[in-house]
């Protein structure tokens, strides 16, 4: 009997007929597969922050042709010492087309047994439109008692461009009326204008209807953005709906951003309002705070970011303002990855500065090239 025989010489003489047949589609497949090279990384993280139960944060990302996934896992630390589930975010994105991005975002909490509850989902759909213009619809939907999820919330943005210098952009958000029906709640107009000298005007306009089926302004917001080289200012005063139905000024945000020739980089944020915690209103715009981040980097490859947080004293709000907290956070590169540590300090009762937060953590990045020999006739 020599069947056995005959079966295992058709089969390796097969076996070779394929190879030679799916070797040049095999490098073809290679080829195609290292132009779009798939990016995959994760990142684990630790929390532990004064009254506040330690958490931990796992984080991984993973992007192949048109689609791309993003998981969230949060743990807290159990009362048997132990990091348990806590909740979950999946977010997933797809290139329907050159003009077309549908993406999909689902939260999940957890039940007493551990078990993964969708309570949370949010879609949506951005579409590129011809001579610069977009639309994006954001859904929002919540799981009710029974887990059913229900639309609470809708939003359509128009962008469209008037001219090279000038974009308008309308956005409605509409509310679940509680009758299975939407209602226009919020409108929000924006206007931006780019001249030649690089500065950029833009006035955002929020609208609430009055209650006659008309739509009255509650807030304008006036920003100009300046660039001169490296350095960047931007001048944003805020005008709210007053008593009477008119805008009066309610806060001012002044921001200046720098780098040095060496490479260091200094952002300066200065808050003002009339309402001054600890102070009566007098209808002044009043400095009530300053956040000072400057950024650096070392000799050996580590980036360090410092901030600073300069507010008034609720006790003494007419001092002026003093530094109530500092961060500073560090990034080093290492040989088995990326390593940061973060360390916070706060102003406490007797007016000194203590370390009341310390977090490490390290993030790997993996890369992979998947070749896929399933389907040789597959269209490239």
């Amino acid at each position: 009997m020599q069947y056995p025989s005959l079966i295992k010489l058709a089969s390796f003489t097969a076996a070779i007929l394929v190879f030679c047949t799916l070797t040049p589609y095999l490098a073809g497949q290679a080829s195609d597969a290292q132009a779009s090279e798939p990016q995959t990384w994760t990142k684990t993280s630790e929390s532990q922050t004064a009254n506040m139960n330690p958490t931990r944060t796992t984080e991984s990302h993973h992007k192949s042709g048109n689609q791309t996934v993003d998981n969230q896992t949060v743990e807290r630390l159990g009362a048997d010492g132990h990091y348990e589930a806590f909740y979950d975010v999946e977010r997933e994105s797809v290139q329907v087309n050159g003009t077309t991005t549908r993406t999909i975002e689902r939260t999940f909490a957890r039940d007493a047994s551990g078990q993964r509850i969708l309570t949370h989902v949010t879609q949506e759909e951005k579409q590129t439109l011809p001579a610069g213009g977009e639309k994006i619809t954001r859904t929002t939907s919540n799981a009710d008692l029974n887990g059913r999820l229900q639309i609470v919330q809708r939003e359509v943005t128009d962008t469209k461009k008037i001219s090279p210098e000038l974009q308008e952009k309308n956005t409605t958000v509409f509310l679940s009326d509680g009758q299975g029906g939407m209602a226009p709640s919020v409108q929000i107009q924006q206007r931006e204008k780019r001249s030649a000298d690089h500065t950029v005007e833009v006035q955002t306009s929020t609208l609430l209807p009055d209650g006659n089926g008309k739509w009255q302004v509650n807030e304008r917001k006036e920003s100009t953005i300046k660039e001169d080289g490296k350095n960047r200012t931007t001048d944003e005063q805020v005008s709210r709906e007053d008593i009477n139905g008119k805008l009066t000024p309610s806060s001012r945000t002044l921001s200046k951003e720098s780098e040095t020739a060496t490479g260091e980089k200094k952002n300066v944020i200065e808050t003002y309002s009339t309402d001054v915690t600890g102070s009566a209103p007098e209808g002044n715009l009043r400095l009530d705070q300053r956040v000072t981040v400057v950024k650096r980097a070392g000799s050996d490859g580590a980036e360090k970011t410092e901030k600073r947080v300069e507010q008034r004293n609720l006790v003494q709000p007419d001092s002026g303002i003093q530094v109530t907290s500092q961060t500073v956070d560090t990034v080093k590169p290492g040989s088995s990855g990326i390593g940061e540590a973060t360390k916070i300090e706060a102003r406490d009762v007797n007016g000194s500065l203590t370390v009341v937060s310390f977090d490490t953590q390290k993030a790997d990045n993996v890369h992979a090239i998947n070749v896929d020999i399933a389907t040789p006739n597959k269209a490239k």
